[in-house]
Formats: structure tokens, C-alpha cells, sequence
């Protein structure tokens, strides 16, 4: 008679299955990709030894196909919870090796129970995603796998931070969770995201096109903005998210954390006295006053490849998170257009959900013109833009450094959308637009008589679109030098640590979208 394993002797046998995933020789494919195994990314993501496996044993289902010779410990994704810097995280990380990752019934109930598990305990949720898509051989069963995890994508929105990292392939429906989370971060040259493949776009539209040009990380980094990131590797990409991670709370009850620094909050920088340009038509790098105000120049930028023009992250003042939004000179002049007004919304959307304070700095000449914009949408795009900052209840300082004109004035957190303290710098011009298009417009009658043109826009500049004249009517708080804008910064984000904003009842609001 045959002895039969003991509960201990089988219970190793399927540990050592899991750990080998799809397999020596699957594992192997793998890394001649130049990528981790499921488990070789979660060990990279969390501190050491911090990770519990939940449903290490689950198996699928399927008895089709010939499935029920294809089963494997864990069934193509690992589950469970861990610790970043100290503090617990919920992480999925799909395994490739396992019939490509695809995602079954049974693999989308373990991605479901720590979302819930998430949600009951209020901390972030880690989705690596490396799947080839729903396992064809389930048929519906894996398609409503999907549609339980967007719920909870759904149900999760502006509770806990959800961050997605593609790290694989990543198509058809399986695309539609990362857009739903906070965060998508790709890898270059080995992920990719589309809703169809290069395949079927050939026979619908007989267009020859590959994987990479079609979704791959730099075509969602710097032309779709559907990705917040791009890194050139799986180690990068993970230490980087663990950076990221450092920066935002647990969830929606929480503040950030609060990290040590040597760098005193009342430090004074003469060198921005010298940064902007005395020629308003030159540019200048907004990323150099981002760097001379924040902690040790720590700056976790978001979309930096994406609409340029306007510039996006996390920093920390006294060792607190902040939410920058910075209008940058140095691209199409940091007007506003399409992309830039989405890009900001989103993520003051975000900041204003997890209670981190935003701070705008300022330098914006208008909404961008042209046919493509206004057909593009300027009009709803430039409103969802509007609409964060006045939807937003946290600390709100603004500092306009050398121009806000029109609209975009208004849009840029200013006081009429509840900005709680706004600064301007001592030359900065606040109006309708620039002297010299306004001189000519009101003083047509002498465009042909230059000293008297100069002198009409001396007049106004000095009369309309000086700081004094915000000031006089309250919409600047005060004016500031350069040198003092990280210690008035955190003045005042100290004085607005107590601020508690009430809104309206409503069921929820009707973003432009």
C-alpha cells in the first residue's frame, strides 16, 4: 500500500510549486526578457521579510480545454500584504510565467480579497500587472473577474492611494484597472497597454504598426499621458514606487507622513532674486524654484514627459507632503492647453482626496490659442481645471512669480477660487493680458506714435497690471521677495494646518468631463 503524504510533507510540496511559479524554463524566458519573476518583484518593492502571502493554495477551477492538467499553486498571481518604509501596503504582482499571467476566475477572486482587505483597513493597494489578458478557456467567468475588480478600482477611488505598475503586456480589458487607479508607471521596452492589438488593428484598418508604437511606455509617457511615468527597468520602476509611496498617506483619514530633514524651514535663497529673466519674453526653468523651496531638492515629478508645459509632483516643506503645480516658461511660453489643464486637474483631484496640501506657482500668459485647441476642447478641458482647484478644500498658497493674465489667472488657484494665501512677487503682472497688448487695444488711435505707445503702456502697467493693484483689492495677500518664498510657503501651510472647509450636501458632483 502506497503511504500517503502527510499534511506538512504536501503543504511543502505546494509551497516549493508556488515559489517556482510556471517553472525553471518559464522563469528563465523571463529574465532573458530583462524581466522579474512575480516574486522577485515584490521582494524589490517591500522591505525585507515584510511580505504574507494570502492564497498561496488557490488553484483554478477550469476543467475545459484540457485545463485540469494545467493547474498550478497560486494560479498566476501572487497576493498579499506587506510593509514600504515601515508602513503596510496591499500588493498583487501578476505572474507571467503561469499561463501568462491570464487572469481566471480564481486568480481575480485573490486580486479582489486584498482590495477588500484594503478598503476594511484603509491602506494603499500595489497592482503589478504582467498578463497576457482574460484566460479564453474561462469564457465569461474570467471576463467577470474584471468587472469585480473595477468595481473595487471604483469603490477604492479617493479612499486609499492605488497605484498600477506595468510591467508586461497589458491589454483589452485588463487596461481599464490601472486607468482607474491613482497612478499608472510603466517600464521601457518590455510593457505596453492597449485596448487592441497590433493584430486586430491590421485587419480593421489595414494599418501595419508595432507593439511599442502602438502602446508602448513612451507613447503613454509622452503623447497619451495615460501613464504617470516610464522607467528604463524592473528595479528602477519598483525602488522608484517606493519613493513614491514615502510621500503619500494610508488613506483618506490620514496625513502623509512627516520625514526628518536638516533643511530649516526658514532658509533664505538670494538666487532667486535673479530667476526670472528682466526680459519678459525670455524663459526660465520653474524646476530651479521647485528644487530651492522644497526639502533637500527631493521632487517625485508625475507626467514629466507629458504637456511640458506645466509641471506636477510631490515635495516636502518641514518634512510635510506638499502637491506642486508649476507653470513652466521654459515650454510653450506655461500657457495652458488640453493636456496641461487635464494633467493638473488629475492631480490636484488627488491631492485634495488624500490631504495634501497644494501649492501653485505661477508664471502663465493664458489658455493656449489656435484651431487645434478650441477643437480639441479647451473650453471643458481648461474648466476641469477650474473646477479641481475650486472643488478642493486643502491648505491652498499660491505665489505668482512674474505674470497671470485672463483666465488663466483665474484658474491658477487664485483668491476668487478660494486660495488661502497668495503671494505675488515684487514685478509680477496680474490683468486681463500683457501691458502692451492692452495699451494697443485701448490706445489704437496712437499705434502709430511709439512714444506715446510706450507711455500708454508704462501707464498701465504701472496702474492695472502692478501686484498693488491685486493687493489693493485683497486677491494678493502680500508681496514678497524671491529670497523668502519657502519660509512664507511654510508660514503659511503651518497656520493652514488647521483648516476645515465645509461643503454643500450633494450625492456627488458633475465634473466636466
Amino acid at each position: 500500500m502506497t503511504k500517503r503524504k502527510s499534511v506538512v510533507e504536501r503543504l511543502l510540496e505546494k509551497r516549493e510549486q508556488a515559489q517556482l511559479g510556471g517553472g525553471p524554463e518559464k522563469i528563465a524566458m523571463q529574465h532573458a526578457k530583462g524581466k522579474l519573476t512575480a516574486r522577485e518583484r515584490i521582494e524589490i518593492l517591500l522591505d525585507d521579510n515584510s511580505f504574507e502571502e494570502y492564497g498561496l493554495y488557490v488553484e483554478h477551477r477550469s476543467h475545459d480545454f484540457g485545463m485540469e492538467r494545467s493547474n498550478t499553486t497560486g494560479d498566476g498571481v501572487v497576493t498579499g500584504y506587506g510593509k514600504i518604509h515601515g508602513r503596510p501596503v496591499m500588493v498583487y504582482s501578476q505572474d507571467f510565467t503561469v499561463l501568462g499571467g491570464s487572469l481566471s476566475e480564481t486568480n481575480a477572486e485573490k486580486i479582489c480579497k486584498i482590495m477588500d482587505k484594503a478598503r476594511d483597513m484603509k491602506i494603499p493597494v500595489i497592482g503589478i500587472n504582467d498578463s497576457g489578458g482574460a484566460r479564453i478557456q474561462e469564457g465569461v467567468k474570467s471576463l467577470s473577474g474584471y468587472g469585480e475588480i473595477f468595481q473595487r478600482n471604483v469603490d477604492l477611488s479617493g479612499v486609499v492611494p492605488q497605484v498600477s505598475l506595468i510591467m508586461g503586456p497589458c491589454a483589452g480589458g485588463a487596461v481599464y484597472s490601472p486607468a482607474l487607479t491613482d497612478f499608472t508607471f510603466m517600464v521601457d521596452n518590455s510593457s505596453y497597454m492597449f485596448v487592441t492589438g497590433p493584430d486586430v488593428v491590421k485587419t480593421v484598418t489595414n494599418e501595419d504598426i508595432t507593439k511599442e508604437d502602438l502602446g508602448g511606455s513612451k507613447i503613454h509617457a509622452k503623447k497619451t499621458g495615460v501613464s504617470d511615468g516610464s522607467f528604463p527597468d524592473d528595479v528602477t520602476a519598483l525602488t522608484q514606487m517606493r519613493t513614491l509611496m514615502s510621500f503619500l498617506p494610508l488613506s483618506n483619514l490620514e496625513q502623509a507622513p512627516c520625514l526628518a530633514t536638516h533643511d530649516k524651514v526658514d532658509r533664505m535663497d538670494y538666487s532667486l532674486n535673479d530667476l526670472v529673466p528682466s526680459n519678459p519674453n525670455l524663459g526660465y526653468n520653474m524646476h530651479d524654484l521647485i528644487d530651492k523651496i522644497i526639502d533637500e531638492g527631493d521632487f517625485f515629478e508625475i507626467k514629466k514627459q507629458y504637456a511640458k508645459n506645466i509641471i506636477v509632483g510631490f515635495g516636502r516643506i518641514g518634512g510635510k507632503t506638499i502637491g506642486i503645480v508649476a507653470n513652466q516658461p521654459m515650454h510653450l511660453a506655461g500657457c495652458l492647453d488640453v493636456a496641461a489643464s487635464m494633467k493638473a486637474a488629475r492631480f490636484i483631484r488627488f491631492c485634495d482626496a488624500f490631504n495634501i496640501p497644494i501649492v501653485s506657482l505661477v508664471d502663465v500668459p493664458g489658455f493656449m490659442p489656435g484651431k487645434d485647441q478650441e477643437y480639441g476642447g479647451i473650453i471643458k478641458h481648461g474648466a476641469k481645471l477650474l473646477y479641481a482647484y475650486a472643488e478642493a478644500t486643502v491648505p491652498k498658497v499660491t505665489v505668482i512669480t512674474r505674470k497671470a493674465y485672463g483666465g488663466a489667472y483665474i484658474v491658477m488657484g487664485s483668491k476668487h477660487l478660494r486660495g488661502d494665501v497668495n503671494y505675488a512677487w515684487a514685478n509680477t503682472e496680474i490683468a486681463v493680458m500683457g501691458s502692451k497688448g492692452a495699451a494697443e487695444i485701448i490706445f489704437r488711435k496712437d499705434i502709430n506714435d511709439a512714444r506715446a505707445m510706450q507711455e500708454h503702456i508704462e501707464n498701465y502697467s504701472h496702474e492695472f497690471a502692478s501686484p498693488m493693484a491685486a493687493a489693493n483689492r485683497g486677491f494678493i495677500d502680500e508681496i514678497i521677495r524671491p529670497q523668502n518664498t519657502r519660509w512664507r510657503i511654510w508660514n503659511s501651510l503651518t497656520l493652514l494646518e488647521r483648516k476645515k472647509q465645509e461643503k454643500p450636501w450633494k450625492k456627488h458632483d458633475n465634473l466636466p468631463l
